[in-house]
């Protein structure tokens, strides 16, 4: 007699892939998660990188390069203008980008255009999710005479670091009890046209951010979503030297900037001139020390104003 073999019914196909699905939908988020991780980890572990560069090149020249160039000065005989990011290269072992690059010449004219639009991994984080070609940009007449505008035959490489300046005073002091910052005590470690040392940190280098993620740049982003319609000049790659700038804080939904008490949050909330990262929950910092550490995106405004400045003399406690 032959035996009648079992075949699976419709039911049970059905709920054999519910199942797998279910699965599929409880593994999806673990594994973003993990990816998530290991994107957290090395773009903090391309900020450790950053620090060392930056302090051999401290040690070279006795001071840390400046946020930018725009004129003459220590570590920019020459006086054209190029980012701190091209000054650390021979430190953060590219050499052949170094000599592929002419420092006679500002860094968007016609001979520094071909490595301008070498990317170079140190200056991304993994966690931005989408690019933008840039084919030019606006002119920018401050400081005087300023930069041209720009058109470009290969989009520049981006970056994804940027030094903070300091602090903006009309739009931190209506944050705090009494006014504190001034003209004199705002800046950071570099700014544009610096040329500070280890001595000038009075508030202390473990207790000084330097550099700070403003990833995404040059598009535009608000609350984590992109904004085409918005056009930005800053921030548009490695070699930009104006993309640096100052703590203001935005709204909450990052529409305003600088706006007063309104204006509280400190991070992750536009990237354009503020600390912005795509990381949940906050964002990888520098500090002037040589360490990086993450912060959360809840920072008081204060509290991150005060690890902006070197010499602001604020009192924090265990913030």
């Amino acid at each position: 007699m032959r035996q009648s073999r079992r075949a699976f019914t419709l039911i049970e196909l059905l709920v054999v892939i519910a199942i797998i699905a279910i699965l599929v939908g409880l593994l999806v988020p673990a594994v973003q998660k993990v990816r998530e991780a290991a994107n957290r980890l090395k773009c903090v572990n391309n900020l450790k990188q950053m620090g060392l560069a930056l302090h051999q090149y401290h040690a070279a020249y006795r001071f840390f390069p400046a946020s930018g160039w725009t004129k003459a000065g220590p570590g920019n005989p020459g006086g054209k203008w190029h980012s701190w990011r091209a000054a650390i290269l021979p430190y953060a072992e590219q050499g052949n980008l170094v000599r592929a690059m002419d420092f006679n010449f500002h860094w968007w004219e016609v001979p520094n255009q071909p490595a301008i639009s070498l990317g170079v991994k140190l200056f991304e984080c993994p966690s931005v999710p989408s690019r933008m070609s840039v084919t030019g940009a606006l002119a920018k007449p401050i400081p005087t005479p300023g930069r041209p505008a720009l058109v470009f035959d290969k989009s520049p490489a981006p970056t994804d670091y940027e030094a903070i300046q300091g602090v903006q005073p009309d739009s931190i002091n209506p944050h705090l009890p009494v006014a504190l910052y001034t003209v004199a005590n705002r800046f950071g470690v570099m700014h544009r046209d610096s040329s500070h040392d280890l001595a000038a940190i009075p508030d202390g280098a473990s207790n000084t951010v330097m550099v700070v993620e403003c990833a995404g740049r040059p598009q535009v982003f608000r609350d984590g979503k992109p904004s085409p319609s918005i056009l930005n000049d800053q921030g548009i790659g490695w070699a930009d030297n104006e993309g640096p700038f100052s703590l203001d804080g935005s709204s909450p939904r990052g529409d305003l900037e600088g706006c007063g008490t309104p204006c509280h949050r400190a991070m992750n909330a536009r990237n354009d001139n503020e600390p912005f990262a795509f990381h949940p929950g906050g964002g990888n910092t520098l500090f002037a020390d040589g360490h990086a550490a993450f912060l959360a995106d809840t920072i008081p405004l204060r509290v991150m104003a005060a690890l902006c400045t070197r010499a602001g003399g604020e009192v924090l406690g265990d913030w």
